[in-house]
């Protein structure tokens, strides 16, 4: 086991560093995959009055779920 080892985050090499941020991100992007294509006929069907901003509003409650997933796990 490699633990107390710098930089535990390395994920490709030397070059490119994954911090936990992109990780939250990256689980974040597929919670919002699923949530939009549940709500995307409700959210473009005229009843929301900006659907880009309230997909954008998901997709930022999305990134903080997966920040909070990745927490808790």
């Amino acid at each position: 086991m490699t633990s107390g080892l710098p930089l535990q985050d390395l994920v490709v090499g030397a070059t490119i560093y994954f911090p936990p941020l992109f990780k939250a991100v990256f689980v974040g992007f597929f919670i919002w995959l699923i949530l939009h294509h549940l709500l995307r006929d409700w959210m473009y069907s005229g009843e929301i009055w900006h659907p880009t901003l309230m997909d954008l509003s998901l997709f930022s409650l999305s990134i903080s779920a997966g920040l909070v997933i990745l927490v808790v796990w």
